[in-house]
């Protein structure tokens, strides 16, 4: 007390008086905040409180003192800020000093030094005081878990902003920081405690002769034995801990001689989290670690790592060995060697090829797998073990898959090398004679080709992988190497059914490899394809279709497939276009199917172009106006709409760049004449609405000033009796989004907002034309507006709802169930986003609600269903007059045939049953 008396202070008014007195006689927790709050406002200083307090601070009976500081704590925690730099000075003083008073103030003073560890204005010194004082002053451990938890905050603070004056005080911070530490058991301050150790060494503070002792309190929680209970409020899980505690044991060297045998005995223990626990940990600290650390322990971490690989039951032990075993031979690779050092990369590297090797080669390969997996791991840590191991093991592969004659055995054989192989693209040689594969290349060759001719599947696609894996390789393969292997991958394109995996692999290699060598796929392979093209365009005329069909349908994939350079694209979408030419002249037979097949396959092209600027430029000049040609030609009349032309034209549309904008019009005002033409009567009225309605999205999508003429053209059709329904889902067509065409993906223009531009311009329309509708052409324009709306985002929706909101309740009567399918999609989200308005509306919604979830169909059922328990949340008042109707109704469906409509019922009738109850 006579540390804050010394300054000078007017007297407490009679209001602080009876304020203190309330909190600390009349045990009130109210006048805290009170108080504080007046002391934010300045109608009281801090210490006017100080002067206050002053008969509860020398009060004889230690509850009352605890009191009377826990109010100036409270007051401190809101009010720091606002201290000068004397004031705290005083309050620190006063606080150290009640540091040895009874036990029962002691929480009070921590949070009072913690509220003052925040101070901006504390004096440097200070905080070292502090903490002296309570390393010397405090059990910290016999304190209740709040108050060990507000010592971690005063230490944390202070780290944070007198980071130089703790570390002035040298190893002792670190010793009083351990004695603080040393028993903690509750997981809330355990992940601060080990936030403070990491920082004590990442912050590179004095440790002194502490090292292990501080190992010791951290790593006696190791590894983590930790279950949060049951609706625990705190939200720490067993994850964090290990987290936090791995951090700690893997943030310095120093703790390696102490942490390497303890993961050790772990990875040896029977429990298989403490096993995961410590390979992870292991595999963290090779991060930081170098040959020094691990030199005394590696025989031991070799051989606990082995036998968890050969042995273990959990593949999640296996997985974490070999991270750990992949991590300890980088950390051993990273190492600068003096001339005269021990080479531990060598050795280590050894010891594993001696314990695998053997394992190789034994006649029943029982260990094969695991062996060549730990041999992988440490191959794929760096380019010198890489090196090391392939030379050593690729002559034993190679030999062993020539003594295994069964096709199983030399598949498993082949897949341990095409791991090997895989692990060499990771590194780069510049000169090639310094590459391993270097002297293996006839042989690998050799053994790939002879997989390709095997009789068995599993063993061809190997031999696929492999062969591409080889192929990227640089200068590996030579031009004799790539005549053969593309041989080999034009013959496995056109694999029989049963080799449907072989053929699809073959087309993906070829793919690959085309990128790689696009001048022997050149010479090699699309001749031979393009004369396989037209072969199979002479037999389709002659009507050998049924027999050639497939064979002709895999050798456009072929095309396609290999299409994935500029020089080959120019020879195959020729080719491609070319026969599309063939089959639109309808002389072949299956017309149908080759016009998919080729538009796929140009499909496929132009995806392939988009990697490449010079490929997408050459496609867009060559590809487009012929597509664009084709489509007119098809709506000649005479000649049948196609599908497919409709949806190239609409593509190629929105793929137009600037510079054939004029085209583009030009071509849009023949399209529109021939489909005005085609739309009068005559055999090709689906087909010509057909391309009216792909050419009218393409142009909705890009704002195109023709496309408010064609959606009226559409809008027209509507009423007419054919065509009237299909024009109504067509409205489905121009709102929604397409997965193929006319995406940005695909470089499309499409604008962010055409759904709203498309509403304001043309709902309006449709609800004018909906009432001036004969009764049998509504519903056409009922679903049609249910269309556009269950499309448009909510936010443009709400502001028309009230006006839009008969029409829709109106729809719910329409007989076709894709109307009232597409209504109540709109008007679920509406009920939970527009309560208010559809309130207005509540007994329309009940009853349509209830005759819908009776509907023939289960869609509707189950979305009706749904719509009811949307009604919920609309307000209680509003619903509680057809509680009893709803339950009652709603007890029909708890017996509908199908699963998922008894459990939309059931959870619809089980919030009615709830409405209106307390606590709902």
């Amino acid at each position: 007390m006579a540390a804050v008396a010394t300054l000078e202070t007017a007297a407490p008014t009679g209001a602080l008086w009876g304020l203190v007195h309330d909190f600390v006689m009349g045990q009130q927790e109210g006048p805290a905040d009170q108080v504080a709050a007046d002391v934010k406002s300045g109608s009281y200083t801090v210490l006017q409180v100080v002067e206050a307090l002053g008969s509860s601070l020398e009060n004889p009976e230690p509850r009352t003192r605890a009191r009377g500081i826990q109010l100036l704590s409270q007051v401190l925690l809101q009010c720091h800020s606002l201290l000068l730099e004397k004031e705290v000075v005083h309050l620190i003083l006063f606080y150290e000093n009640r540091l040895k008073d009874h036990h029962l103030v002691i929480p009070s003073v921590l949070q009072g030094l913690r509220a003052l560890s925040l101070c901006v204005a504390l004096p440097p010194g200070l905080a070292v005081s502090v903490l002296k004082a309570i390393f010397q002053e405090v059990h910290v451990q016999s304190l209740p878990q709040v108050d060990r938890h507000t010592v971690y905050s005063i230490i944390t603070n202070f780290m944070q902003t007198r980071e130089e004056e703790l570390k002035g005080l040298g190893a002792d911070f670190t010793f009083g920081f351990i004695q603080v530490m040393d028993g903690e058991k509750d997981p809330r301050n355990l992940l601060v405690a080990f936030r403070i150790v990491h920082d004590l060494i990442s912050r590179d503070y004095s440790l002194g002769p502490f090292v292990e002792e501080l190992f010791e309190v951290t790593s006696c929680y190791f590894p983590i034995d930790f279950t949060p209970p049951p609706n625990d409020p705190y939200g720490i899980q067993r994850e964090d801990l290990i987290l936090s505690l791995r951090a700690v044991l893997a943030s310095t060297p120093r703790f390696a001689e102490f942490l390497l045998p303890l993961l050790i005995e772990k990875v040896d223990s029977e429990i298989l989290s403490a096993k995961l626990d410590s390979l992870q940990t292991l595999n963290a600290c090779c991060a930081g670690y170098g040959q020094k650390e691990l030199k005394d322990f590696l025989p031991s971490l070799w051989s606990s790592i082995r036998r968890e690989v050969f042995q273990t039951a959990s593949e999640r032990v296996e997985a974490e060995g070999l991270a750990a075993l992949h991590s300890l031979t980088a950390c051993l690779s990273r190492s600068v060697l003096r001339a005269d050092a021990e080479d531990l990369l060598d050795s280590f590297l050894s010891n594993i090829l001696q314990d695998c090797r053997h394992h190789l080669c034994e006649p029943d390969m029982k260990l094969v797998w695991p062996s060549a997996k730990l041999l992988q791991a440490a191959a794929g840590a760096s380019a010198r073990a890489c090196d090391h191991i392939t030379s050593n093991v690729l002559p034993l592969l190679l030999e062993q898959f020539h003594k295994h004659s069964q096709s199983n055995q030399r598949r498993t054989i082949l897949e341990m090398i095409l791991g090997f192989l895989k692990l060499q693209q990771k590194w780069s040689y510049e000169d090639k004679d310094q590459r391993p594969l270097s002297g293996f290349k006839d042989q690998l060759c050799s053994l790939v080709f002879m997989a390709l001719t095997d009789p068995s599947t599993q063993l061809q696609l190997v031999g696929i992988h492999t062969l591409t894996v080889l192929g990227a390789q640089p200068d590996l393969l030579s031009s004799g190497d790539l005549e053969l292997a593309v041989g080999h991958l034009y013959r496995l394109s056109f694999l029989e059914e049963d080799s449907q995996s072989c053929r699809v692999a073959a087309l993906e290699a070829s793919g690959i490899l085309a990128t790689l060598y696009p001048a022997a796929f050149s010479s090699h392979l699309v001749p031979r394809l393009a004369e396989e093209l037209r072969t199979g365009e002479s037999d389709l005329t002659k009507g050998d279709g049924p027999t050639k069909c497939s064979r002709h349908l895999r050798c456009m994939q072929a095309l396609s497939a290999v299409s994935t350079h500029p020089s080959i694209v120019k020879e195959t979408l020729p080719l491609l276009l070319q026969h599309l030419w063939q089959v639109n002249k309808g002389n072949m037979v299956a017309q149908s199917s080759e016009v998919i097949a080729v538009c796929q396959s140009l499909q496929q092209v132009a995806e392939k172009c988009q990697q490449d600027p010079e490929s997408c430029w050459y496609f867009h000049q060559t590809a487009i106006p012929c597509l664009l040609a084709l489509a007119v030609q098809a709506s000649m009349p005479g000649r049948p709409l196609r599908a497919e032309a409709a949806g190239c034209t609409a593509y190629g549309l929105c793929l137009l760049p600037p510079s054939k904008w004029q085209q583009l019009d030009e071509f849009l005002q023949l399209a529109v004449d021939k489909v005005e033409a085609g739309l009068g009567s005559g055999p090709y009225r689906s087909q010509a609405f057909t391309l009216l309605l792909w050419v009218t999205k393409a142009l909705v999508l890009r704002y195109h000033p023709l496309s408010s003429c064609l959606t009226a053209r559409l809008m027209g059709l509507l009423s007419d009796p054919e065509l009237g329904p299909a024009a109504a889902d067509g409205f489905s067509l121009l709102m929604s989004d397409c997965t193929d065409v006319l995406t940005r993906a695909g470089h499309a223009e499409v604008r962010i907002m055409f759904r709203q531009r498309f509403f304001t311009d043309n709902v309006p329309a449709l609800v004018q034309g909906f009432h001036a509708a004969p009764q049998d052409v509504k519903p056409n324009y009922l679903k049609g507006l249910s269309h556009v709306l269950n499309r448009l985002p909510k936010p443009v929706l709400l502001p028309e709802l009230p006006t839009l909101l008969s029409l829709l309740l109106e729809a719910l009567s329409c007989p076709d169930c894709i109307v009232q399918l597409s209504t109540l999609s709109c008007l679920q989200p509406l009920l939970l986003e527009a309560p208010q308005v559809m309130s207005l509306h509540i007994d329309t919604l009940v009853t349509k609600f209830l005759n819908l979830s009776s509907s023939p169909s289960m869609a509707v059922r189950i979305a009706a269903l749904q719509c009811m328990h949307a009604l919920t949340r609309l307000p209680t008042p509003v619903l509680l007059p057809y509680k009893p109707q709803v339950i009652r109704a709603l007890a029909k469906p708890l017996d509908d045939k199908k699963r998922l409509v008894r459990k939309e019922a059931v959870s619809a009738r089980g919030e009615w049953f709830l409405l209106g109850s307390p606590g709902s």
